[in-house]
């Protein structure tokens, strides 16, 4: 009996070893990474990825100006990497498996080599980091947010010849333009940086590169996302040019202040609802109707590369005219969320917008210039003295104050294209209504004069003339001297720039 005691002793021995030797594999190939749920997280607001025996720690305060980034022994992080449940997980394979297919495209396009000081921008479990050294991409390290706002990146400038950004980064940033203007910062001149994103339109695809002014695309295709819910990402290449800055197609002007009229919005003013040709016979009910008609621009591409959304609302009068009654309700967001500029002459309403959150009240009048205006006054018959009976006004130059029938008031106005550049950029997403009593004759062309034009994303234009009276069939308003034809014309001619314009009421 002692015999066959001695060798069951000496199997479980060797499956013990064995076991042992096996768990000691396995805590060797993932000691290499550390995730953000561990201990190491709790130094400061980033969390660095790096597969080394030491751990690379970074305090969002340091200096921009130094690299901050300083190897730091720390047994207890080293210990919190050491998670086997975690990089055993479906997810974690899935993803290294991921990662590695896209950075063997990357070196053997010529991308990505060994020698190359990479950096994984918003990684989440580090398999993007573990996989570039898997790779031989060795000096590589990730950085990660735990608010995942990543738009002021401790880290030095010039410092990386490769940048990563994964899903879900670029696209989910609270601030686009700076999350981007911090990765070029860090970029060496002359190195890439690859995003997935979900640019897959042609505006989000043009929003996107304006992001990168200090860059030229050099590659962009389409390929199956690592995100169940993203199925189709593009991958975009690019390169940091040495100067840091150039100028991309979306930001040429003529001499003269024009947009150039670009090719991808051209293709949405051709997915637009068509104009309404014929002058309507009851056009307060025609044009109301064919609001339901309107293709909105964010129900047609994704908006989501926009640093700031923005509605101007032009002639806004009270905030239930269109800002809470229809833009607030009807208008497709995308989930943003947008401040609101109401812009309105009339004093009666000025009381009102006080209390209303998001909004900022300019109470003058929008012009082609600042200067001093008479604004008529128009009332209903028979309520003369109610303000709800108060009427649409119209603006002049003080010098023509002697045309008005009724009431004027002097009002001051301001040049509303140049208000306009001071106050929104190209990276915004700018939605404009504008009602101004036949003013628009005056702003639009201002607009085209100024290059302000290339600022806004979608107007809904009310067009005013002399149209056929409610009241009184066959006779048409004396108020406005433009015909239905003048308008049309205007519609036209903001279209053909690549404007996308809608027919408001």
């Amino acid at each position: 009996m002692e015999p066959t005691a001695g060798k069951r002793g000496s199997l479980r021995n060797f499956l013990a070893r064995l076991l042992l030797f096996g768990v000691f594999l396995l805590l060797l190939r993932f000691a290499y990474v550390i995730t953000i749920t561990g201990d190491s997280c709790g130094f400061g607001s980033f969390c660095f990825f790096s597969p080394s025996e030491n751990v690379h720690f970074l305090v969002s305060g340091y200096d921009h100006s130094t690299i901050g980034a300083r190897a730091v022994p720390s047994n207890r992080a080293v210990r919190s990497a050491l998670r086997p449940e975690l990089y055993n997980s479906r997810e974690w394979i899935k993803g290294a498996q991921f990662y590695s297919s896209v950075f063997r495209n990357l070196i053997s396009e010529g991308y990505l080599t060994p020698e190359s000081k990479s950096l994984c921008v918003d990684t989440s479990t580090g398999s993007d980091v573990f996989t570039l050294k898997e790779n031989g991409i060795l000096d590589s390290i990730g950085i990660s947010k735990k608010t995942g706002k990543l738009h002021r990146l401790p880290l030095g400038d010039n410092t990386f010849d490769f940048v990563f950004s994964g899903e879900g980064g670029l696209d989910k940033s609270a601030r686009p333009s700076e999350f981007a203007s911090e990765i070029a910062r860090t970029l060496k001149p002359k190195g890439f940086v690859v995003f997935h994103v979900r640019a897959n339109d042609s505006y989000s695809f043009n929003s996107f590169l304006d992001l990168f002014n200090c860059c030229r695309v050099v590659k962009s295709r389409d390929i199956d996302g690592f995100d169940s819910s993203l199925p189709c990402v593009r991958e975009i290449v690019l390169r940091k040019e040495s100067d840091g800055i150039i100028g991309h197609e979306n930001e040429k002007q003529n001499s003269n202040g024009n947009c150039t009229v670009l090719g991808y919005k051209q293709e949405l003013v051709a997915k637009a609802e068509p104009l309404i040709a014929e002058e309507p016979l009851k056009p307060w009910i025609t044009l109301k109707r064919n609001i339901k008609n309107v293709k909105y621009l964010p129900s047609m591409v994704d908006i989501s590369f926009k640093n700031r959304y923005v509605y101007v609302d032009v002639g806004a009068r009270s905030y239930g005219s269109s800002i809470g009654s229809w833009f607030r309700k009807q208008y497709p967001k995308q989930n943003k969320t947008f401040h609101v500029y109401a812009i309105e002459a009339d004093k009666t309403f000025h009381q009102e917008y006080g209390s209303k959150k998001g909004i900022t009240l300019l109470p003058y009048a929008a012009w082609v210039k600042n200067e001093t205006l008479t604004f008529e006054i128009h009332r209903e018959p028979g309520k003369r003295e109610e303000t709800k009976g108060r009427g649409m006004g119209r603006i002049q130059p003080l010098q023509f104050a002697g045309d008005y029938d009724g009431e004027a008031e002097k009002i001051q106005g301001f040049d509303f294209a140049e208000w306009l550049k001071n106050t929104v950029s190209k990276n915004d997403f700018v939605v404009m209504k504008m009602d101004v009593e036949g003013a628009e004759f005056d702003l639009i062309p201002r607009l085209f004069e100024t290059g302000a034009i290339c600022l806004v994303d979608e107007i809904f234009l009310e067009c005013h003339y002399n149209r056929w009276q409610r009241c009184c069939p066959g006779q048409r308003s004396s108020k406005y001297e433009k015909t239905y034809g003048q308008c049309l014309a205007l519609f036209y001619s903001l279209r053909r720039r690549g404007v996308l314009v809608h027919q408001w009421w």
